[in-house]
């Protein structure tokens, strides 16, 4: 059965206490240096640059602004998102850091030049594709 409590009950009854203070600090750092994020967005917006130079079609315009859109967008939010953060220890790592220490990942630790490699292939391969494409559509036309 249910019982009916008043205020009055409640507030005698009541122990108020502070709120809880965070037990850790959060890192929104995305740990990598600012660089190798750069070259991440500036092989994207190489790669739409390249297929905007060569398959240059008025109706290709919007679609090209669109895509521009979103990975600035993409790479610009977390960034913004980054220094909402309240002022804390935690700061992002610098390049001479990740040669020094490597970084920590699920599958193990990773030097500078593996962690390199694993954040720009993808970047990279996409850029050639779009030079590829361009120099097949340029010596087919």
């Amino acid at each position: 059965m249910s019982k009916h409590l008043t205020r009055e009950l409640v507030a005698e009854q009541a122990i108020i206490v502070d709120a809880p203070k965070p037990r850790h600090e959060v890192d929104r750092t995305f740990e990598l240096p600012k660089g190798l994020y750069a070259a991440t967005v500036a092989l994207y917006l190489g790669f739409l640059l390249v297929m905007a130079a060569g398959l240059s079609t008025p109706g290709l315009v919007i679609p090209m602004a669109i895509f521009t859109v979103f990975i600035v967008a993409g790479f610009g939010v977390p960034a913004i998102w980054t220094r909402l953060a309240p002022e804390t220890a935690s700061k992002q790592m610098t390049f001479s850091k990740l040669r020094r220490d490597g970084i920590a990942t699920l599958t193990g630790r990773l030097s500078a030049r593996d962690a390199s490699v694993q954040m720009l292939i993808l970047p990279i391969i996409i850029f050639c594709w779009g030079v590829a494409t361009v120099s097949i559509a340029t010596l087919v036309r």
